[in-house]
């Protein structure tokens, strides 16, 4: 094994001061949105008694994430990451303190969180190039699993203890805890990150640049391959999870099993990003990449076969093991970044994965409306195998190479 396909340690990631600032701000953070979405939720649906608004307090972070990924990306590299980031995470303390203070109409409510929301790619890009710079390596694709296990973890406590600490203290109460959550984690970025370099020269009007920078981006017939390879599958496999309380029920399952059967591929995907990001050599990860798409969509077909409970858990455990192939994914990203638009190209990414992941339960359950749960659960699985193809047709190997970058 060569020095330079050595798999990088947690140690050599959590050596880096920037990276442990911005791991623990941004795990702090994600739990407060998860608490808030949940207690606005229940906040609005208390007071209208409406599902549909209550599901719309639920989302009305997300949609708008992919208007202000296309039309302010660009701030990502024309601003310096240190006030951008406090800024960011001020504003996100403000929103929730706004929402637990005053007794708002429902329509200013959900207002407020989708202007909010616009910005949030801006924020998630730039602590992207920020990681990228400061991590070289298989220690920045190890720093990227990292971030996506403790991004996915904070969503999951967010949520549980959204539930927790509402039944407790209240909704109000719940959201102001929230917005306490979020000033820590503007104090973590203030004194953790160093004040950063000059931003990049200014290329005309903000928005202009960034819809001519989104534009460009996905012109790159690699760098497109790439942003898709990453965003079908995780649509896809949303929208099969989307579905699993609904399966479970026409199984006939115990009321507790949808939980269980919701939980099962986040284990699955934190036991695969540990493994294959510790233990896997970086040019094995980047080779199989393609082989972990199959290995996510493929168990998902196996419902088909109508296992028992204990073998379905196992299947989904598997499943979310495939979702390391983005580990082998994310060197060639890096290197496909156009000089002075990467930021962008993380707000892009992020943009397109929130937008998907949002709309891929949408088809799915339209599909499981027509035909059924487990179908559209076997179709998701499908069309993510069927992506395989996408992914490893950029992998090293195969890959053709980065073209010219046009603004």
């Amino acid at each position: 094994m060569s020095v330079t396909d050595r798999p990088a340690s947690y140690r050599e990631v959590f050596a880096e001061p920037v990276f442990r600032a911005l791991f623990l701000a941004r795990t702090l953070a994600i739990g407060a949105n998860s608490l808030q979405i949940f207690a606005l939720s229940v906040l609005v649906y208390a007071g209208t008694g409406s599902p549909l608004l209550s599901a719309l307090a639920f989302g009305a972070g997300f949609l708008p994430q992919f208007v202000g990924g296309l039309l302010l990306g660009s701030l990502t590299d024309r601003l310096r990451p240190r006030p951008l980031i406090t800024v960011g995470y001020a504003l996100e303390a403000v929103l929730a303190a706004v929402l637990g203070l005053f007794v708002l109409p429902v329509p200013i409510s959900l207002g407020l969180v989708a202007v909010l929301a616009c910005w949030t790619p801006v924020f998630t890009g730039s602590a992207a190039r920020v990681i990228a710079e400061r991590l070289t390596g298989d220690a920045y694709v190890l720093g990227r699993s990292v971030s996506s296990m403790s991004s996915s973890a904070a969503q999951l406590l967010g949520l549980a203890g959204g539930g927790v600490a509402v039944a407790a203290i209240g909704p109000r109460q719940a959201l102001l805890f929230a917005a306490g959550c979020h000033v820590v984690a503007a104090v973590v970025i203030r004194w953790g990150l160093p004040p950063g370099e000059a931003p990049a020269p200014e290329r005309g009007g903000a928005v202009r640049d960034s819809w001519s920078g989104a534009l460009a981006l996905l012109r790159d017939r690699v760098i497109r391959r790439l942003l898709l390879a990453q965003w079908l599958p995780s649509a896809f496999v949303a929208g099969a999870e989307a579905l699993l309380v609904a399966y479970g029920a026409r199984r006939g399952f115990p009321a507790g099993a949808g939980a269980m059967l919701m939980a099962a591929p986040a284990v699955g995907m934190f036991a695969g990003n540990f493994v294959v990001g510790r233990f896997v050599r970086p040019s094995l990860r980047e080779r199989y990449a393609g082989a972990f798409v199959v290995l996510l969509g493929a168990p998902l077909i196996g419902l088909l076969a109508g296992p028992p409970l204990p073998v379905i858990v196992g299947l989904l455990v598997l499943s979310g093991t495939g979702f390391a192939y983005g580990l082998g994914l994310q060197r060639r990203f890096l290197e496909a970044a156009p000089e002075g638009r990467t930021g962008q190209l993380f707000a892009l990414l992020s943009t397109g994965l929130m937008a998907l992941q949002g709309l891929g339960p949408l088809v799915l359950g339209a599909v499981a409306e027509l035909t059924s749960p487990l179908l559209a659960i076997a179709t998701a699985g499908v069309a993510t195998v069927l992506t395989a193809p996408l992914v490893r047709h950029v992998s090293p190997d195969r890959g053709a190479g980065i073209g010219e970058f046009r603004a």
